[in-house]
């Protein structure tokens, strides 16, 4: 069985910092650290940080006054961030940077007088947060459809901003509705679009290409990993979402010549290998890596955790 490897694939900067930030913070101010929501998408990870001392919940009242708590990398609303101070938590966030300058870009709209449409998916954690730090109406849009729906004038000025888990291609269509609705319309250069959501995709198009079958290394509640899925379906390549080797079912791959696995910007790879183990317990692989880009892109720890050696 031949078996491709997309490039890139698994983690992104976002990810890495803020798995960091949680085994730092545990080296610095020792066991129990609280992290707000599942610090990513990814059960693997969730289990990993918890053994060596993360606790995660969903409310902040679920942690001790003044106990050191982070918050996950899709963001927070304002009102956790107010919340965490009334009760003298010690805050790391661990909010990817680029969910910030999202947060950013819509207060800025709103500063400037336009109405703020985001562009995501009702009840993901970052529209919760984005929603939550912009101090104005927001209008969630999710689909081409909604665009009709939304009760603003033709030539009231408006702006838009995206959930950065979605691609230029998923987003391109509803921007265009956009753009043909409103007179007076702005949003963000395609180039602010998740470098890491972007280049996945385009890797996994590449991929299918090749492959008889597409597995994606993900969790359930992934909104990147399930998205890379999708794709995969849309071009007529049998696709399968898989948190690791043990939820391979051989059905997926009998008779495939060629396999291409990806896994989400969530997933680690240590998940990829345990699905190249499954796979070879079914026979021979042959392994080869698929050409792509590079990604070199590192974003800065909170100052406080810069001096702490990382993890082993």
């Amino acid at each position: 069985m031949q078996v491709i490897l997309a490039q890139p694939r698994g983690f992104c900067a976002g990810v890495v910092r803020a798995i960091e930030i949680v085994e730092r913070a545990l080296q610095k101010f020792g066991a129990p650290v609280y992290v707000r929501h599942e610090i990513v998408h990814n059960r693997h990870v969730v289990e990993s940080l918890k053994a060596k001392g993360a606790v995660f919940i969903e409310e902040l009242s679920e942690a001790p006054a003044g106990a050191v708590t982070i918050f996950s990398a899709h963001g927070v609303a304002k009102a956790v961030e107010q919340e965490a101070e009334e009760r003298g938590l010690k805050v790391l966030n661990a909010t990817c940077p680029l969910v910030t300058k999202v947060h950013i870009q819509g207060k800025n709209y709103l500063a400037n007088g336009r109405q703020v449409i985001l562009i995501g998916h009702a009840g993901h954690p970052e529209i919760l947060g984005t929603m939550g730090q912009i101090d104005g109406p927001v209008h969630l849009v999710q689909t081409e459809d909604d665009v009709e729906t939304l009760g603003l004038k033709v030539d009231e000025p408006v702006s838009y901003v995206t959930q950065t888990t979605l691609s230029v291609d998923e987003t391109k269509g509803i921007i265009g509705k956009l753009q043909n609705r409103f007179t007076n319309i702005v949003g963000p250069d395609t180039k602010d679009i998740c470098y890491a959501t972007q280049n996945r995709q385009t890797a996994v198009r590449s991929l299918c290409e090749r492959a008889d079958v597409v597995l994606v290394v993900g969790s359930p509640n992934s909104s990147n990993s399930n998205r890379l899925r999708e794709i995969g379906e849309e071009v007529g390549v049998p696709s399968y979402l898989l948190a690791d080797g043990s939820e391979l079912n051989p059905e997926w791959v009998k008779g495939a010549k060629t396999v291409g696995i990806t896994a989400g910007a969530s997933a680690p790879e240590s998940m990829v290998e345990n699905v190249i183990d499954a796979l070879r317990r079914l026979g021979p692989v042959d392994l080869s890596i698929m050409d792509g880009i590079e990604e070199t892109i590192q974003f800065r720890l909170p100052a406080e955790l810069i001096e702490v050696a990382p993890a082993a």
